[in-house]
């Protein structure tokens, strides 16, 4: 695993994790590596790389020090983790930072159920999931999820089971009012990032060394943030709720008083 660390800022009152893959030559073969990308928001609603680390595997242990670095170089406190599949995240963070809430991110889970879904039936298994994660409360997201298993349970019965495994996370969104919802539901604010780095590792279709992709993500995450200069859109309206709901959690923590 490799680290590319951003200095410490500040504490992080939400995150956002996602993934982005790369070619690397290793032992005269091509092989595929993914950088893990954190990116934090503070409690002005600004946006900041907190880190972003490469590898083969992803894993409770990987992740686990993942949190670590975060902590240890002054992370204290997260409130809200929004992720991606992430294999092994949940229990890391639950570990390292026990109250922090974890939102899975609603449209990874829609992409790859439609995956095992023929073409000719996505626009209605669509149409179904929407009333679920459209819904205006949980309950009545849950009873449209009745509707989706009579529907499509005995067609897609993997679909089904990984929405029911994954239900926890996947709802947690719905604690929140629709401001802070919009926040959280989708990793939508990383895969962002993850796009302008693409503009710029596009050309490359393989990198020698795992220092050399470290070296061109490095150089391009500190060209995109130095133009992040403004608070996420909707912030304010966040912020109000979210000193409602957090308290002492949402302002405490911080070395700079502006915060």
């Amino acid at each position: 695993m490799i680290g590319i660390l951003a200095p410490w800022r500040g504490s992080t009152r939400s995150f956002y994790l996602d993934a982005i893959h790369f070619k690397v030559k290793q032992d005269h073969r091509i092989i595929n590596k993914a950088a893990y990308t954190v990116l934090g928001i503070n409690t002005e609603g600004m946006k900041d790389i907190l880190g972003i680390w490469v590898g083969e595997n992803e894993s409770a242990s990987f992740w686990l020090s993942v949190c670590n670095d975060l902590k240890s170089r002054g992370i204290e406190d997260i409130l809200i983790a929004c992720k991606d599949g992430l294999s092994g995240f949940s229990e890391a963070i639950n570990t390292v930072f026990p109250q922090t809430r974890i939102q899975l991110c609603v449209i990874h889970q829609l992409r790859n159920s439609v995956k095992y879904i023929p073409t000719k039936n996505r626009r209605v298994f669509l149409e179904d999931m929407k009333k679920v994660y459209k819904a205006f409360t949980l309950d009545q997201a849950k009873l449209a999820f009745e509707d989706v298993k009579n529907n499509w349970a005995d067609k897609y019965p993997r679909v089904i089971d990984s929405w029911e495994t994954n239900w926890m996370e996947l709802t947690a969104y719905f604690e929140y009012p629709p401001a802070i919802r919009k926040m959280i539901y989708t990793t939508n604010t990383v895969e962002g990032f993850h796009r302008q780095l693409r503009k710029v590792t596009k050309s490359k279709n393989a990198y020698p060394t795992d220092d050399s992709l470290r070296k061109i993500i490095y150089l391009a995450t500190m060209d995109i943030t130095k133009k992040w200069n403004n608070p996420i859109p909707g912030w304010i309206e966040c912020k109000a709720q979210l000193e409602i709901m957090f308290g002492d959690r949402f302002t405490s923590g911080y070395p700079d008083k502006d915060l």
